[in-house]
């Protein structure tokens, strides 16, 4: 129950009411709320409603399944961020959560999600908000309605002895806002024969069932759990006489195979059902329980392996009892009842090192699983709990053949009809997953490909290798027509990559979601991934996610043209090691477009770093992208891109080609002595000269970081030099003590550029002048003897030791410390 938590969700209806209209000439980045209604029964019409911002020139609705024939699209006249369609939903289209983008003539909105139902749909009514007035309705009815602040909904059934009544809500499933929803049935008495909150199968939300004790009538009870709500707390009430078991048993089975399952708990005893599975894995595959009641509203998480299934046998709750199981099956059980274990032997093979996962929660099971390996004799060796989530997960190397045992029990020692678990386990394999890295905090912006006509898009593309590596390349083969993808191979040590899309001037606009792939770049590695997204739905405080939706493909559609196209002059001279830049971003505008251009660099090669964002001033053609290098920058001729966005009634994104940057070492090293120096005196520094990138023609350095009232002079120098000197200034005001941050920035001219990086640190003392010698009697004046001149040596230059020395022996002289 979450009973103090208040939301922070995406598309919330109070804020997408608040809207207003905006002239949308030229529109650009539409975004989508929610859609209204939130759900529809199979084998309708059903007349949508979009809701969200800059929708008017709403072309397409984007489905991420089958099932759904949309026409008559328009825009609202009266407000430009709304548009409605009609939609025909198939008979046989799947139950459940759908996923629903709108395409504009500008752009591809976020992505939200549509539910699609068995039976006739009813709104409520009120005033039901009372046990004495419900709101009538029938059996095998879906009730659509809104939970208000401290609102109770009251819903009434006829039944008659021995006949099952079910009700399952979506409610935060829903994802408009925070609604976590409280189910009950209760008699004419108003006893309470059954109530639920936050079912395991179904997270947040809730679903009963109960068999009639007599003939008569059955309120169901709907509310928020905390007694919340508001405005947009929507929920789908779903009451019928269809079997709802809250688990199947096994909770997986091999692809391409028939396999006879068994529905349990909630009212369903043992229901035996064959399905014929894919030949493909599917995250998202369900199981559908029916009867003669009908089907389930939503179904049961199933798992689809590449090999069959070793189920318990009872008893098997310690050693001697262990069930027998054969690898590659996975194992299946439930743990029945409170403190109880279930143990399996197989056959282990020496070297062999497996992965070895239970999924529980994520079968949408009660059980919080602990598991425990052990050798023939018993001795425990490895162990795990909640490695992923609630569920267990260990890797281990068999060091011998022989008998091994696994042992599975609740973390609390609970137990229960649905607490189903399935162990699967597999030799170590490689995988690949494509995705976007979130450009904004919890939000899907630029999470899909929108390029504009004669212009380019950009993205970042990341990959997750799991057991392998090297490089990754992307597929480009079933792009739309009019688009091409620009992009290199992903470097073994990356996880990250630029890639560029261009659109034609002629290409049509149009869109379509497609699957993003990517494969190891040796093809004979047979590794290939792709593209996933998450998007958040639903956040309460502590940014807890509560309601997600996972997609495996991403839209990519060509837009109308936009006024301004971006470029990057490349630059001739490289980024040096512990330097900087300033990379050249031009605009060309079209006539009367004048707006300023925000840019960002997304894609930074590795001990590169940028400023989070640059802008184009309004009416100005060209900007300087501040970029640096560390002194471990991977050295390297890399691509990158520049992406922007301006105000084109919305925000409106380009991107530059992707252009050349050389990352080089550092040209030159110094290595810089320390000295000391009196207010008001002069001193030398002397600086090494290291020579690691020779160079031609000269160059400058200028000393950096010295105090106030000190000076000295840049040098020039070249790739002969080996020792330079600057002659550094004090001043009687000059601060006194130990200057630390004195180093050098090094300004090496090529190729018309200049390539600037930092080297060398050191360290300057300024002392006080030494006080005169007390009571010193005054020197006799010497003549000294007329002598042909003679041309002077230049002084010696004295070491730091030997200043150190004469500084010592100064002040002993003079009688002070």
């Amino acid at each position: 129950m979450l009973q103090k938590y208040r939301s922070v969700c995406t598309g919330i209806l109070t804020i997408a009411l608040s809207l207003v209209l905006v002239d949308l000439a030229g529109a650009a980045d539409p975004s989508l709320n929610y859609v209204r209604p939130r759900g529809g029964q199979r084998g309708t019409e059903v007349s949508l409603t979009f809701i969200g911002a800059r929708l008017s020139d709403a072309v397409e609705i984007l489905s991420y399944k089958k099932g759904f024939e949309f026409k008559e699209i328009k825009a609202n006249p009266k407000n430009a961020n709304i548009c409605t369609a009609i939609v025909k939903i198939a008979p046989d289209c799947d139950l459940g959560e759908h996923t629903f983008q709108v395409r504009t003539k500008s752009g591809v909105s976020d992505y939200k999600t549509f539910w699609v139902g068995q039976f006739p749909e009813v709104a409520e009514k009120e005033p039901n908000s009372e046990f004495e007035t419900p709101q009538p309705i029938e059996l095998n009815q879906t009730v659509t309605g809104v939970i208000q602040n401290e609102d109770v909904d009251h819903f009434v059934v006829t039944a008659k002895k021995g006949q099952r009544i079910s009700a399952e809500i979506e409610g935060v499933r829903l994802a408009t806002t925070l609604f976590d929803p409280y189910l009950a049935i209760l008699d004419e008495k108003r006893f309470e024969l059954k109530a639920e909150d936050d079912l395991p199968l179904l997270r947040n939300d809730s679903a009963i069932s109960v068999i009639a004790p007599a003939d008569g009538k059955y309120t169901i009870l709907v509310r928020d759990s905390s007694y919340g709500g508001n405005g947009a707390a929507f929920y789908r009430l779903h009451v019928g006489t269809y079997p709802r078991p809250t688990a199947v048993y096994p909770a997986g089975g091999q692809l391409a195979s028939k396999q006879k399952v068994t529905f349990k708990g909630n009212t369903v005893d043992n229901l035996a059902q064959e399905f014929q599975l894919p030949d493909k894995p599917n995250d998202e595959f369900e199981l559908f329980a029916a009867d003669a009641g009908g089907s389930a509203p939503s179904g049961n998480v199933f798992r689809l392996f590449p090999h069959g299934n070793s189920m318990e046998q009872e008893p098997n709750n310690e050693f001697k009892l262990a069930s027998p199981a054969a690898l590659p099956n996975a194992f299946n059980g439930i743990i029945e009842k409170e403190g109880d274990i279930d143990y399996f032997k197989f056959q282990g093979k020496k070297g062999q090192t497996l992965e070895i996962e239970c999924y529980a929660r994520r079968v949408r099971s009660p059980l919080d699983p602990v598991m425990y390996l052990y050798n023939a004799k018993s001795q425990r060796v490895a162990s795990n709990d909640d490695s992923r989530g609630p569920d267990s997960y260990f890797r281990y190397k068999f060091p011998a053949d022989g008998e091994y045992f696994l042992s599975i029990t609740d973390h609390l020692k609970r137990g229960g009809v649905d607490f189903v678990y399935r162990v699967e386990m597999l030799p170590v394999s490689p995988s690949l997953e494509l995705g976007i890295p979130r450009n904004a905090r919890y939000s899907q912006e630029r999470q899909r490909i929108v390029v504009a006509k004669g212009n380019r898009f950009a993205v970042v593309v990341s990959a997750k290798r799991t057991n392998f590596g090297g490089e990754i390349v992307l597929d480009s083969s079933n792009l739309p027509k009019g688009i091409k993808m620009v992009a290199e191979p992903m470097a073994a040590n990356l996880t990250t990559m630029p890639v560029v899309f261009e659109a034609a001037a002629d290409a049509a606009v149009e869109g379509e979601l497609i699957a993003l792939k990517g494969r190891h770049a040796d093809p004979n590695q047979k590794i290939e991934g792709v593209f996933k997204n998450r998007a958040d739905l639903v956040r309460v405080r502590n940014n807890q996610l509560l309601w997600m939706k996972d997609v495996a493909q991403i839209p990519v559609t060509v837009v109308e043209e936009l006024p301004f196209k971006l470029d990057i002059v490349e630059p001739k001279a490289p980024l040096a090691r512990s330097g900087s830049m300033q990379l050249k971003v031009v605009v060309t505008r079209k006539e009367g477009f004048d707006e300023p251009i925000t840019l960002q660099f997304p894609f930074r090669p590795p001990g590169v770093g940028a400023s989070s964002r640059v802008t184009i001033p309004k009416g100005k053609n060209e900007a300087f992208y501040p970029l640096n290098a560390n002194s471990k920058a991977e050295i390297k001729k890399w691509k990158v891109f520049v992406i922007g966005s301006a105000n084109v009634g919305g925000n409106a994104w380009v991107s530059s080609q992707l252009a050349n940057l050389e990352v080089s070492d550092s040209f030159v090293d110094l290595q810089l002595a320390r000295t000391a120096v009196e207010q008001g005196k002069e001193t030398e520094i002397i600086c090494k000269v290291n020579m690691k990138n020779p160079f031609e023609g000269d160059a400058k350095i200028k000393l950096v970081g010295l105090p106030p009232k000190v000076t000295t002079e840049d040098i020039s120098f070249n790739k002969e030099s080996k020792e330079l000197i600057f002659k550094v200034k004090t001043d009687p005001a000059s601060p006194q003590g130990r200057h630390k941050s004195l180093f050098c920035q090094v300004e090496i001219p090529m190729n018309g550029e200049t390539v600037v990086h930092t080297t060398g640190r050191t360290e300057l003392r300024i002392d006080k002048p030494l006080p005169p010698k007390k009571d010193e009697p005054a020197k006799p004046k010497v003549v000294a003897k007329k002598a042909e001149p003679k041309k002077e040596a230049p002084p010696k230059r004295l070491t730091r030791l030997e200043q150190l020395r004469l500084e010592a022996q100064k002040r002993l002289e003079s009688g002070t410390k």
